[in-house]
């Protein structure tokens, strides 16, 4: 029988960005939606990122950040996953992020930027259309 393995979220919270709630309701939505989430908390850096996100062996990586450090903390990730073989994640990220900066956000391979006023039906909508299990034994 082949069965459907649930897509694995990894939310996290980089840098020193102390607020949490609109990460804290992503998760809960992916959750409400039937994916397996991990939410590594508040103040991250992007070793720790990368590496809960390989221990956890996650599909998609979802990063939140306020303090206008995202070009930094998201390029960071995406090229230590990369770096670390891992390139075949899904990186998105959201936040107080200016439309201005997007395009540099994907060029150091975030897929999507969500800003704020997304619904959570539109961010799992875009998941489900788009980010596919990683190849794996499991």
């Amino acid at each position: 029988m082949n069965q459907k393995r649930k897509l694995r979220v990894l939310i996290a919270k980089p840098g020193l960005d102390g607020h949490d709630r609109g990460a804290r309701i992503i998760a809960r939505g992916y959750r409400d939606a039937g994916y397996e989430v991990i939410y590594t908390g508040l103040h991250q850096v992007p070793e720790q990122i990368v590496a809960a996100a390989i221990q956890e062996d996650v599909d998609l990586v979802g990063l939140s950040c306020l303090s206008g450090a995202h070009l930094h903390h998201f390029g960071e990730v995406a090229k230590q996953l990369h770096e670390k073989g891992a390139g075949n994640m899904t990186v998105i990220g959201g936040g107080i992020i200016p439309e201005t900066d997007i395009p540099a956000l994907q060029k150091l391979g975030i897929k999507k930027v969500f800003l704020p006023g997304t619904s959570i039906a539109e961010i799992i909508n875009w998941t489900n259309k788009n980010v596919k299990p990683a190849n794996r034994l499991t």
